[in-house]
């Protein structure tokens, strides 16, 4: 028992990077078995280059709008932003700082592809094999069948066996052109997170309590809407069956929960830990807290819109 807690403990500390490591090690494995199963180089001077393209980059691509769906900031942002009830999505740069924030996170699936491709060279092999330009500068001073036997080299098909050579050459650039992208993405992850830190209004300890006070606060909130939402229904069927008025209950209204569900920015005025710890400290009940003179988009706060009643959102 003690084990397990120790492990539930590990998971609510570092349960975001661990989610990301998760989604980095399946999307690698992924990627290896995809290559291994379903990619096979036509070995054609016409399809060699758009079969290696597609291969290497829409499963990347499929992978990022699969990130953008699985935020809950996407959908807390879009859900009911069309409505004549909000009208508007919020002020541009809030929102394009937002959207900023959440293609960082989706782009961490479809870079681990693209560098495990790249690292593994198939793919690679067979696009640089099918284009003009690559031909062109492989087969510098080479013979003038070099061009033509190019499209084979995947398969090990060439006659020539110096053209046939060139395949180590197109597997060590994939593999130097895979290690240079993780590096530049680890630079700019490390250089993204210092400065998000630096820039951080709150201190160090002071965002692990903030983290804290949001766990518990979904956690009861859940909990609480459940119990809100069994009297509820169970009133409501009571009533059905026995044709009599339901006694009433008071559930927050439409404009109330549009008020909570807003993306959270941070005010140096008031310190508040959530859009609900927000509204419920409103000066006035009529008050809007959802654009305040003040307020701004804290990039190092970006997991308070992250929380909800669920992690992932329903579709």
């Amino acid at each position: 028992m003690e084990k397990f807690r120790a492990v539930l403990d590990l998971h609510l500390k570092h349960h975001s990077a661990l989610g990301y490591g998760l989604v980095t090690l399946l999307t690698a494995g992924g990627e290896r078995i995809f290559s291994a199963v379903a990619f096979q180089c036509p070995c054609s001077a016409t399809w060699n280059l758009p079969y290696g393209l597609v291969f290497l980059l829409v499963p990347a691509l499929a992978l990022f709008l699969l990130g953008y769906v699985l935020s809950a900031r996407t959908w807390r942002l879009l859900t009911g932003c069309c409505s004549n009830a909000r009208a508007s999505c919020g002020p541009a740069l809030r929102g394009s700082l937002v959207c900023a924030q959440i293609s960082a996170a989706a782009a961490l699936a479809p870079l681990t592809w693209v560098a495990v491709a790249l690292l593994g060279g198939a793919f690679y092999e067979c696009a640089a094999t099918g284009s003009a330009a690559f031909a062109q500068r492989l087969c510098l001073g080479r013979d003038r069948s070099c061009a033509a036997e190019l499209p084979l080299v995947p398969c090990n098909q060439a006659k020539a066996s110096d053209v046939q050579d060139l395949l180590k050459d197109l597997k060590a650039q994939s593999q130097v052109l895979g290690w240079i992208l993780i590096a530049v993405v680890i630079i700019i992850l490390l250089i993204f997170t210092s400065v998000t830190r630096c820039l951080s209004p709150v201190s160090f300890l002071q965002l692990k309590f903030w983290k804290i006070y949001l766990e518990q606060e979904q956690q009861i909130l859940k909990s609480k809407a459940t119990e809100h939402a069994t009297e509820l229904a169970k009133e409501n069927i009571k009533c059905f069956f026995e044709g009599s008025h339901p006694k009433e209950y008071n559930t927050p209204s439409m404009k109330e929960w549009q008020q909570i569900s807003s993306l959270y920015t941070f005010n140096p005025k008031g310190q508040y830990y959530s859009m609900l710890h927000k509204y419920v400290n409103r000066k006035e009940k009529t008050h809007s807290i959802r654009s305040t003179e003040g307020d701004t988009v804290i990039p190092v706060l970006g997991f308070v819109d992250s929380s909800g009643i669920n992690s992932t959102p329903g579709l």
